[in-house]
């Protein structure tokens, strides 16, 4: 199961992308970065097919990270917080320093940086459930 389940972390934050760059923030980040409707739709299957696969693999530190954990503290809550402490010590900072040099707005970083977290956590939160549910069966 654990070669599995940094997979279904990644498409559990895959689907978090989905709602997060649609309905949640997806007009204000295109308005943000000045991606039109019709460059968002060009080459759409390659964009959602790697970004799947980055997601995988950021999966696969948090659930190393859970790992080293006894399987009683593997509760969603627990991979939750590990996968939210690499957002917030790894990937908002990472973020945080291109789009500085780059000049982008505080919102555009607040949007990213903030699903970078929330992907992390939530992926953690997943995976974590995951060994615990299994350990259970």
């Amino acid at each position: 199961m654990q070669y599995l389940e940094p997979v279904i972390g990644g498409a559990a934050a895959f689907l978090l992308g989905f709602l997060w760059y649609s309905a949640l923030f997806g007009k204000v980040w295109q308005a943000e970065t000045g991606v039109t409707d019709e460059q968002a739709q060009k080459g759409v299957a390659l964009t959602f097919g790697l970004s799947f696969l980055m997601m995988v693999i950021m999966s696969i530190p948090v659930n190393f990270l859970i790992g080293f954990h006894k399987l009683a503290e593997q509760t969603f809550v627990h991979g939750a917080f590990h996968g939210a402490q690499l957002g917030l010590l790894l990937a908002a900072p990472a973020i945080a320093i291109n789009y500085l040099y780059q000049k982008k707005s505080l919102k555009l970083y607040l949007i990213d940086a903030g699903y970078m977290v929330l992907l992390l956590a939530l992926s953690g939160g997943v995976m974590a459930a995951l060994k615990l549910g299994v350990e259970a069966s």
